[in-house]
């Protein structure tokens, strides 16, 4: 019988479970706890700068507030009227004067203020150093975000990653490096730019990707489920990372209903499977586990992913590994 797959787990926004999301500590710590990838997000600074931030908004996971009063705009982004504090009001010089904030209240406050807002090269850096001190491959998995807002803001995202991923070695199919987007023309505009490996990105499946409301696609992401759909996406992806409720819907009591064909439907079209997010936080885990995490885990690798995203990648390889062992 052959040896089964290792499921990939890839840290989401670095180890963001345990320190502020999308700094160098908290990239670093998911590799240290054996995640096999880590996640930057990516915006663009006033110059043109690729930084790691969930959002552009950074008014709630920074001090920007107190630094930049006058910076407080309302900008429009994917339909929506947003105020706060935004990247592309801001030099790269400014960024770096920031200190990171933990987004939730529930988790540990004891590092705001300590770290930096990181650039993608910065990131990079820290993935060939840990890689040379461990002796092993770390993966990349960059997520555009906003990409049609920035483009029609004159500071596009493709352009600039390629180019960095490019500089550094990360432009082959077997490169360890992912590129991820909520938005199928994003996806479609890098396929020419880049050989790396690209991920269509799944929200709940009532929502539409915001490229598709400007165009008029009127199809919902989970219309972008239906097979003949997959296909379309296997022409130019070669994975997919749905919200977990994709693969295993939650009921209203919050209990789950059962697992739905996503996982083999994916695989049929030639597509991996990445699902996010894993937390270890009773709050996000339905009755059935617990407030067990691994339980969790191990039910979606019973399911057949093929890695997923995870806040605590320790819990994650941990269960991973147990699954493996008890096969």
């Amino acid at each position: 019988m052959p040896a089964p797959v290792k499921p990939i787990v890839i840290g989401h926004r670095g180890a963001c479970g345990y320190l502020p999301e999308h700094t160098l500590a908290s990239y670093e710590r998911a590799i240290d706890l054996g995640a096999d990838s880590i996640e930057p997000d990516l915006v663009a600074t006033r110059d043109g700068v690729l930084i790691a931030r969930h959002e552009n908004n950074i008014a709630e996971i920074t001090d920007v507030a107190a630094k930049f009063p006058q910076r407080q705009a309302v900008k429009h982004i994917d339909g929506r009227a947003v105020a706060g504090f935004f990247t592309e009001d801001l030099s790269l010089a400014e960024i770096k004067s920031l200190r990171a904030r933990e987004r939730l209240p529930f988790r540990d406050h004891g590092h705001d203020g300590l770290y930096a807002v990181p650039t993608f090269e910065e990131i990079i850096a820290l993935v060939r150093r840990k890689q040379r001190e461990t002796g092993r491959v770390i993966g990349i998995y960059p997520e555009t975000k906003h990409p049609t807002y920035f483009r029609s803001i004159g500071l596009p995202l493709e352009e600039p990653l390629v180019a960095e991923l490019r500089a550094n070695g990360y432009d082959a199919p077997d490169a360890p490096v992912c590129i991820q987007s909520f938005e199928l023309s994003n996806l479609r505009a890098l396929r020419p730019l880049t050989k790396a490996r690209l991920v269509f990105l799944y929200e709940a499946a009532d929502k539409r990707p915001y490229d598709g409301v400007l165009s008029g696609d009127g199809r919902t992401y989970g219309d972008l489920l239906a097979p003949a759909a997959l296909a379309e996406i296997a022409a130019f992806a070669q994975g997919i990372g749905p919200v977990k409720g994709l693969i295993l819907p939650p009921n209203p009591d919050g209990s789950l209903g059962p697992a739905t064909t996503l996982v083999a439907d994916a695989h049929a079209a030639g597509l991996f499977v990445h699902p996010y997010t894993f937390r270890n936080e009773p709050r996000f885990l339905a009755p059935e586990y617990g407030g067990d995490p691994a339980k969790e885990y191990r039910r979606f690798f019973e399911l057949g992913v093929d890695g997923l995203f995870s806040d605590f990648p320790d819990t994650a390889v941990a269960a991973r590994d147990a699954f493996l062992a008890n096969r």
